[in-house]
């Protein structure tokens, strides 16, 4: 790790150094906050949680050879070896990754919005990677740990970082942006999510745009232009955003889609006066616009336009985030790391373009506020609208997603002589077993997607 040593870590965390002269300009080799993963010239950073402190761990880290630990408390059983006093731990690794990324001195693009922001990440990481070393944000380290974790990760032999930046609350965007000062933000979508805490999607946009007075001279700003709520955003800190869309001639458009099922989808990306023709394998009309954002990000770092059709067309996902899966017959949609309203409707949007029995697991899903029990309801009529052969509803709040979709088929059904679909409410997954023995069948094809505390991990193991 570059310019990492005892002295420049107390200076950058405006903490005092403990220990010998000797020790004071070691060199830090790599960092941590889980003293399972201490070693040889390791910095551990303890951080207190609810139900472990770090501080605990010191001893152990310094026995399996840590050059140095960052404390909130004064060591007297460590027989001399180096540490860094400081009042919070938490902030230090805020003001050390910052400090870091100073050092290295290396372009980061910027990914937040309510819904896409890990498979765009995944794009714009995907594209970039075909020139330049690129380190990109590992699974969901997007918060005021993970994010200074990843930029750890980082080494002098990377030129880029693509960072995706999370918030639920209004400072939580201050505190990231302020560590990455991204070069490039992209903006992905406004959605219903985290309400209890921003109030509604004005907030949601307040909450995120935080991140434009951290931004340095020349940085520029790509915003999905068809969501309502970024469409607003015409220029920061008095640059002109890049705008990208799938229904109008922006400055990044899409034209000639052609979905082609859980298989993905074909169109011809306009930048300019440029026309890329890709393959989209990632299933979903939405990664079209992720596809637009990496393309305006890429042409912004100078990528030639065949650079950015490889880059697009060798995306994959990652698990939880809609994901293809294959599993005894059946092919399943893993999209269970997290949802909202908004990704909700898209991922049933997804399972309707299959061609073969539908069925829907669905789960609650959290901090949606005051109106979280009509959004729920609204979610079941959807899937009923979207024709799903089974939609089975999970959790407390979800019953009235079930409650929803029983009321749009008695509206159907007035019309009709057979149950045009089956809906199925249950409190919890203890009963998910037996739903998947008895229902589930060779050619199926199943969504999984509920909010990340539902634990739907467990019945794709269970599949």
């Amino acid at each position: 790790m570059k310019g990492l040593t005892p002295k420049t870590i107390a200076d950058a965390c405006e903490g005092k150094y403990f220990g010998s002269e000797d020790a004071i300009n070691i060199e830090i080799k790599n960092v941590v906050i889980d003293s399972r993963q201490a070693g040889d010239g390791t910095l551990f950073i303890p951080i207190k949680g609810q139900r472990v402190d770090g501080h605990d761990y010191i001893k152990q880290v310094f026995e399996k050879g840590a050059a140095c630990v960052l404390s909130e408390k004064e060591l007297t059983d460590v027989n001399g070896k180096p540490y860094v006093l400081v009042k919070s731990t938490k902030t230090a690794i805020r003001l050390l990754a910052k400090y870091y990324l100073d050092v290295l001195g290396i372009k980061v693009v910027g990914i937040t919005g309510s819904v896409g922001k890990t498979s765009t990440k995944e794009m714009v990481a995907s594209v970039l990677s075909q020139r330049y070393n690129t380190l990109k944000t590992a699974g969901n380290f997007n918060n005021e740990i993970g994010l200074p974790l990843t930029v750890f990760r980082l080494t002098e032999e990377h030129e880029v970082a693509v960072l995706e930046m999370g918030v639920d609350h209004f400072g939580d965007m201050d505190m990231l942006a302020e560590i990455a000062r991204p070069y490039i933000g992209v903006f992905t979508t406004i959605a219903e999510c985290h309400l209890d805490n921003l109030g509604d999607r004005d907030g949601v946009l307040r909450a995120k745009t935080e991140m434009f007075k951290y931004m340095p001279e020349g940085a520029r700003v790509v915003v999905n232009a068809d969501d309502d709520k970024l469409c607003t955003i015409d220029s920061v800190n008095g640059y002109k955003t890049i705008r990208v869309s799938v229904n109008n001639k922006e400055d990044v458009f899409a034209a000639e889609i052609v979905p082609r099922g859980i298989e993905g989808t074909d169109c011809c990306i306009h930048i300019g006066d440029e026309i890329i023709d890709v393959h989209i394998a990632i299933p979903g009309k939405h990664m079209v616009h992720n596809a637009l954002s990496a393309a305006a990000v890429g042409k912004l770092l100078g990528l030639s336009s065949q650079e950015i059709k490889k880059g697009i067309e060798a995306a994959d996902t990652i698990a939880g985030r809609c994901h293809i899966v294959h599993r005894r017959g059946i092919t399943i949609i893993d999209d269970c790391y997290n949802a909202n309203p908004k990704s909700m409707r898209a991922a049933i949007e997804l399972l309707s373009m299959a061609e073969t029995r539908k069925v829907a697991i669905l789960g609650d899903m959290f901090e949606l506020g005051s109106d979280e029990l009509e959004l729920h309801y609204n979610i079941g009529k959807y899937a009923v609208e979207k024709g799903i052969d089974y939609i089975i509803c999970i959790g407390e709040r979800s019953t009235y997603m079930a409650k929803g979709a029983k009321d749009a088929l008695d509206i159907i059904e007035k019309d009709s002589k057979s149950r045009l679909c089956k809906v199925i409410s249950i409190s919890d997954l203890d009963a998910v077993k037996d739903i998947i023995e008895n229902l589930l069948k060779p050619d199926d094809t199943v969504l999984l997607k509920a909010s990340h505390g539902m634990e739907f991990n467990k019945i794709l193991d269970m599949i």
